[in-house]
């Protein structure tokens, strides 16, 4: 009994002697293979759909990309939750006058100067013309309000395509006061402002301003007159004249007077 119980103990530890050297060769070689293999090892490449389907279908992309879509993502992008909410409640009781004074008072007067200059630039862009000149106001009233005519020029500009010409005068004016001279796209966004309002002299008026600007005027609000003032012949003779002395190598076409009727 003695010598057999030696035996199976000796065989035993000998199983356990072979199963541990076998381990040992087996753990060896994987950490040669995890030092000498590289730390970062590339993805396998996978097959997308566009890489099985844009050959055939001569498409770049057949799937979403992830970027955001709409038209008001890039304003979006760049406005605080803030001055969204004021844009939004602005246009909610833009018809009730009461309440959005005081909206005004509650909400807007609390917003940032960038966040202020950012609801008056998306106001103007989605054409809300009225409550943009109310927001403009309420920055002129602000401690750190500076005359900027590029604030001027926004509104005024969108004023004029939107033939709201009384308000974008009021602005004209008060922008003079401040001593600011427009570019010349608002001179010219303006004198056709008036031309389709239907108001000549109030173009002529801008249009003298104009040639008091220390900026060289373009060529520009000048055809735009030109063609405007056809059927005005005196008015129209005076611009030529000083277009042909500003511009003397450019020429003016005069069409026939009989095709609108001037004879």
């Amino acid at each position: 009994m003695q010598i057999a119980g030696l035996v199976s103990r000796s065989r035993a530890r000998c199983i356990a002697d072979a199963y541990l050297f076998a381990n040992r060769s087996l753990f060896s070689k994987s950490l040669r293979s995890s030092i000498t293999a590289p730390l970062f090892s590339p993805p396998p490449t996978q097959s997308t759909t566009s890489d099985a389907f844009g050959p055939k279908l001569g498409c770049v992309r057949a799937y979403h990309d992830g970027r955001p879509r709409g038209p008001l993502w890039r304003g979006k992008k760049l406005i605080g939750k803030e001055a969204l909410f004021v844009i939004l409640g602005m246009k909610r009781f833009k018809d009730e006058n009461e309440k959005l004074d005081k909206f005004i008072k509650t909400h807007v007067l609390r917003l940032l100067k960038m966040d202020m200059v950012a609801v008056l630039t998306e106001l103007e862009r989605q054409g809300e013309v009225s409550l943009a000149v109310k927001m403009f106001k309420v920055i002129k009233k602000q401690d750190w309000y500076k005359p900027d005519v590029y604030l001027y020029k926004d509104l005024i500009v969108a004023l004029a395509r939107r033939k709201k010409m009384e308000d974008a005068m009021d602005l004209w004016q008060n922008m003079r006061q401040e001593d600011l001279f427009p570019d010349s796209q608002t001179y010219t966004e303006v004198i056709r402002g008036f031309l389709q309002y239907g108001s000549p002299a109030d173009a002529m008026n801008v249009y003298e301003d104009m040639k008091k600007s220390p900026d060289l005027p373009e060529q520009l609000p000048f055809r735009i007159l030109l063609k405007g003032l056809l059927p005005h012949p005196l008015l129209r003779n005076k611009v030529k004249q000083d277009f042909e002395e500003i511009f003397p190598d450019q020429r003016v076409y005069d069409p026939p007077e009989e095709i609108f009727g001037l004879r």
